[in-house]
């Protein structure tokens, strides 16, 4: 069963305003429109004194316009607000074509908009206006980050901080080339170096995390998840990284307790996948297959969610649910081989479970009423209907060497053995085959039967 793939938070250009103090009112609309990213400024105040700042402004006074215009237009890319972004990034640069961080600032509006081809443009022209500008140049690594041109993204990062050995953010976007070349070790360095130069910035904590784990160090990636909880307990990613590492090492109660946090602060389909691998992983299958329908309520085309649903029938012994899931997961991308494994797999098992009843081997319940685990199990496994078959046939083997108590005692037995079954089955340590083998190997001795 693959795992939904963890977010791994890559370029933040624009670092999340906190809350502003009491006295921020009396500043004036030009701090306030020009405040330093992590300035105790709210996106509201930020707006609001740049459009003071604009309708005020003079005829001449292009350049302080066309900077009050970029400052509104990143606020706006900020809060998602991507169309008024745009018009103001348009407005600053067409007042101003010399304005190096409206070019910067669209070219990120661009990127995350999915249009490379503008993003880059724009980052070329930022670079080009000011070769020295070590922000221009990590805007323009992010644009081939997001292109997967890995090796040309970290050139551009080598001269972002070549031009400004403290600057965080690309150490910790070369992080991520880095980490998406599969170069973990290099990518710790970054992220150590971004971590050093500003201590306070949560995403690189658990970037690094991420690094850690695909380098198979789990205790260190929950060290760094949790720093990063600690730091901003309110981004949903970094519950569910937290809960992937717990789902990793089989703790898969913290693991749910971060999925349910991840869930309450933004709903996602990937959150939702992620816990019903947990719920998976405790051989909960109802309450999986429960969040692998709300997660793909909320995004029918999620394949992974069809994939690990179709996993969760596949262990309740419902191999038609489990075939049908497949099937989805790999209409929606043919290419997620893990799909086809099991899918072929599962129409296996179901021909031997249909070619078994076409033989007379079924086991000795009716399977089409069969609702426990363990019934679809047996039923969907020729060898373990055998078994169920044998068990009977040596029960009422048994039965007929006993007299009353002795019957009495077999029934109480058998009852027993059955109750554990139910509860045991799906636990790491109980294996149904080898329980099953001994339960007759135990009722033949009791008949004599060899």
């Amino acid at each position: 069963m693959r795992h939904a793939a963890p977010l791994l938070a890559t370029v933040c250009i624009l670092a999340a305003f906190s809350a502003p103090p009491a006295h921020a009112q009396s500043t004036t609309n030009n701090d306030i429109c020009a405040a330093a990213e992590d300035a105790p400024v709210s996106p509201e105040q930020r707006i609001a004194a740049c459009s003071a700042l604009i309708a005020a402004a003079k005829d001449g006074a292009a350049a302080e316009t066309s900077a009050a215009l970029t400052n509104r237009g990143a606020t706006y890319w900020y809060i998602n607000k991507m169309t008024l972004a745009f018009a103001d990034l348009d407005r600053a640069i067409a007042l101003d074509p010399k304005n190096v961080r409206a070019f910067r600032e669209r070219a990120t509006a661009y990127r995350t908009a999915g249009r490379l081809d503008k993003a880059l443009a724009d980052a070329n022209e930022a670079v080009r206006l000011d070769a020295n500008d070590a922000k221009s140049f990590d805007v323009r690594g992010n644009v081939f980050n997001n292109n997967r041109q890995f090796d040309r993204a970290i050139q551009d990062y080598n001269e972002a901080v070549r031009l400004d050995p403290k600057f965080s953010l690309a150490f910790m976007d070369r992080g991520v080339a880095y980490y998406f070349k599969a170069d973990y070790e290099n990518a710790i360095k970054d992220y150590d170096k971004a971590i050093e130069l500003d201590p306070a910035r949560s995403r690189a904590f658990t970037n690094r995390g991420a690094a850690y784990k695909k380098l198979g160090r789990t205790d260190r990636a929950i060290e760094d998840e949790s720093a990063a909880i600690k730091l901003d307990p309110t981004a949903p990613e970094y519950f569910d990284n937290r809960g992937l590492s717990y789902q990793d090492n089989g703790d898969y109660d913290r693991a749910i307790a971060d999925f349910n946090e991840a869930i309450r602060l933004s709903p996602r389909a990937n959150f939702l996948t992620n816990r019903g691998d947990s719920y998976q992983g405790k051989r909960d299958y109802d309450q999986a297959i429960a969040d692998y329908d709300r997660a793909l309520k909320l995004n029918p085309g999620f394949y992974l969610a069809y994939n690990n649903r179709g996993a969760a029938y596949g262990h309740k012994g419902d191999l038609d649910h489990a075939i049908a899931d497949y099937e989805q997961a790999l209409r929606i991308n043919p290419k997620l081989d893990s799909a086809a494994e099991n899918l072929a797999e599962s129409r296996l098992q179901r021909d031997r479970r249909n070619e078994a009843g076409g033989r007379g081997q079924l086991p000795t319940f009716d399977c089409a009423r069969a609702k426990r685990a363990v019934e679809k199990a047996i039923c969907s496994d020729p060898d373990l209907s055998r078994l169920d078959r044998e068990m009977d046939e040596a029960y009422k083997a048994a039965q007929s060497k006993l007299n009353g108590d002795g019957m009495a005692r077999l029934r109480r037995e058998q009852r027993a053995f059955n109750v554990r079954r139910d509860e045991r089955f799906g636990r790491p340590d109980f294996q149904l085959k080898a329980e099953l083998q001994k339960r007759v190997e135990v009722l033949r001795g009791k008949s004599g039967a060899n």
